[in-house]
């Protein structure tokens, strides 16, 4: 599998390719800043591509915009952004043309190898994959609005895992309750929510996020 990589600082940048060929993966390009990767974006033809959100020059957001850009260009490019902190804003416009093969995790989760890969693997399926903390925060933000507050405890932990790109079968293996309940919960969340009920997980888990952005 074929990935970019874009990081500034060296040492995580170097950290994460090592890591990332350690587990198979062909690392084509490794960069460290906005216009180069958007430039091995479109021609070095990568399956995936693990962004940092903040990239030189002026260390806003570069590496989003260099990855909506190739998007554009290459639709449905599966892109993993790495960010330091929880932006509202960061989430929304990397879900927004709804293709899916997203993700979105805070760098803390770079030191657990093994669900690090695990995320870049189910983003370059065409997976999304939202950190929990992230999520959190989404949901804390938009409780006050009264629509969310209208969950029950378990709706709001069954959304959470639906967030982070969980199955059925993952979210009642979680929480240790049968699938047929999930399913339940899902479709109280998505009457609640005032959403149409999906079985396409990827689409659901836009569906739900879109919301709780708009």
């Amino acid at each position: 599998m074929r990935v970019v990589v874009a990081e500034d600082l060296f040492l995580l940048r170097d950290g994460l390719v090592h890591m990332l060929r350690e587990h198979g993966f062909d690392v084509v390009a490794a960069v460290d800043n906005g216009p180069a990767l958007l430039q091995a974006l479109l021609t070095d033809g990568p399956d995936v591509a693990v962004v940092d959100i903040r990239l030189p020059p002026s260390f806003t957001d570069e590496g989003l915009q260099a990855a909506l850009t190739a998007r554009r260009q290459r639709p449905g490019l599966p892109i993993l952004l790495l960010s330091q902190y929880v932006e509202q804003l960061y989430a929304r416009e990397l879900l927004a043309d709804q293709a899916g093969a997203v993700g979105y995790l805070l760098k803390d989760r770079i030191s657990d190898a093994d669900q690090f890969v695990d995320s870049v693997r189910r983003v370059a399926g065409g997976g999304t994959v939202l950190d929990p903390h992230v999520i959190s925060r989404l949901l804390r933000r938009n409780t006050a609005r009264g629509t969310v507050a209208a969950l029950t405890d378990r709706e709001r932990d069954v959304l959470a895992l639906m967030a982070e790109g969980r199955s059925n079968l993952a979210i009642s293996q979680r929480l240790h309750v049968s699938e047929s309940a999930v399913a339940k919960h899902t479709a109280s969340i998505f009457t609640k929510l005032d959403l149409p009920v999906s079985h396409d997980d990827n689409r659901r888990v836009l569906a739900v996020l879109a919301y709780l952005n708009r």
